[in-house]
């Protein structure tokens, strides 16, 4: 064996037995880079029997790259999913328009339509990514020179109710003051049609 190769070795050897911060498995199990390495794991078996340590130490890249604000992968994997979830559209969709039953023909609608919208998803938080939202508004400038007061929101009139009161207003239509009528003006003179409705005079009228 070479000087490189044993070398090389050596360093594998030293860091697979080299004792560990945190060498506890109940904690080790609740880190998010080592479930990520499991599940990537399990479902790479396609790919071969991946290795753990591997996989764990390029989510440990990746997320220190994303801690710094390097969101290059993020936009690559967002676009990559974007193009897998319309292809999984399109083929369900041909499925429904081939299928037999229209039992069947709903449920790959369904599905066509729900991978579409997880398209539309993956695309609209790319845009978000790449055009993030400006935080913060301005609603008023103030400037003078010397003490101010600024009231920004707008003043109720004097005299409204307030939210939730629910006043109870006089007809203005039948009173011109608090306690004193209109006045109801010169009586009519009585039809010919029913004399009996003739007006009172002025000593059977009631005082008040």
């Amino acid at each position: 064996m070479t000087p490189t190769v044993t070398s090389a070795a050596s360093n594998i050897r030293t860091w697979v037995t080299a004792p560990r911060v945190n060498p506890k498995p109940s904690q080790t199990c609740g880190t998010p880079t080592v479930q990520a390495a499991v599940t990537l794991k399990e479902y790479g078996k396609s790919y071969g029997d991946l290795d753990p340590g591997g996989l764990i130490h390029s989510l440990t890249e990746q997320t220190r790259a994303s801690s710094d604000g390097d969101l290059k992968r993020a936009e690559v994997m967002l676009t990559t999913q974007a193009h897998t979830l319309d292809a999984i559209f399109n083929n369900l969709t041909r499925r429904a328009i081939n299928a037999e039953y229209m039992d069947n023909l709903d449920r790959y609608l369904k599905l066509a339509l729900r991978a579409q919208s997880q398209c539309r998803a993956t695309w609209e938080a790319l845009a978000t990514i790449k055009n993030a939202p400006v935080a913060g508004y301005v609603r008023q400038a103030n400037i003078a020179h010397g003490p101010q007061q600024v009231n920004n929101a707008s003043a109720a009139p004097a005299g409204a109710p307030r939210t939730g009161e629910n006043p109870n207003l006089q007809n203005k239509l039948l009173e011109e003051k608090d306690g004193e009528r209109l006045d109801p003006g010169t009586a009519c003179p009585p039809g010919q049609a029913d004399q009996a409705m003739a007006t009172v005079g002025e000593v059977d009228r009631a005082e008040d």
